[in-house]
């Protein structure tokens, strides 16, 4: 029976073992990358904003690279992810967007320390590759962003929109559905970019002047 024992237990041992050096791949991480700085009109640069950690809709708040079926079915690559959740890289490419495009003084994410002049909150709707239409053929990457832009000294919503980008993939391979994920990020981030800016400058142009200031 002591033998028997002995056996058992190194018997399970050999099985932890056995689990930790396992051969199976674990799954493939994805990144995207910001779009390059476009050349725009030069302006005298705006106060500092604040990207908020972005709110995803139900469905998309996970690290799975979501996809779209027939019937509303949502879904997702299996042995394949993004490299973080969802909303820490929207969150990072919006941060590096509005800072390529040389707009601002200063950009900052959610975990800054620094106070900022306004501040970003973007909500996730869309960010699936749907193949809703053909769904033997290759996916369109949808994006879908709704942006809200706020000023912090009196909390005021001074603009709301939606950004959204859209791209067919080349092909119904994943490496191509990143590539159109990354495309049609790009696209409704520079819009978001642009359209943050210019509601900036607008407000600042019909601001009255501050209480107590002389007139010049």
């Amino acid at each position: 029976m002591r033998r028997l024992a002995l056996l058992g237990i190194a018997a399970a041992a050999a099985g932890c073992t056995g689990g930790l050096h396992s051969n199976t791949p674990g799954p493939q991480a994805y990144v995207l990358r910001a779009p390059a700085a476009a050349a725009h009109e030069a302006h005298d640069p705006l106060p500092s904003v604040r990207i908020l950690r972005p709110v995803s809709s139900p469905g998309l708040n996970t690290d799975h690279i979501m996809l779209l079926q027939s019937d509303r079915r949502l879904s997702y690559y299996a042995g394949s992810r993004w490299a973080g959740p969802l909303a820490d890289m929207v969150e990072a490419l919006t941060v590096e967007t509005l800072r390529a495009t040389g707009d601002w003084t200063a950009v900052e994410d959610s975990r800054s320390s620094f106070n900022a002049e306004y501040y970003l909150q973007i909500t996730i709707r869309r960010f699936e590759a749907d193949y809703t239409e053909q769904p033997d053929a290759a996916p369109v990457a949808h994006v879908s962003l709704t942006c809200e832009l706020g000023r912090r000294i009196d909390r005021e919503l001074i603009a709301s929109f939606v950004a959204e980008g859209a791209e067919h993939a080349a092909q119904n391979r994943l490496s191509a559905v990143v590539a159109a994920f990354e495309q049609a990020s790009a696209t409704a981030l520079t819009s978001a970019a642009q359209r943050a800016a210019a509601a900036v400058r607008t407000s600042q142009a019909h601001s009255p002047p501050s209480a107590g200031k002389p007139s010049s």
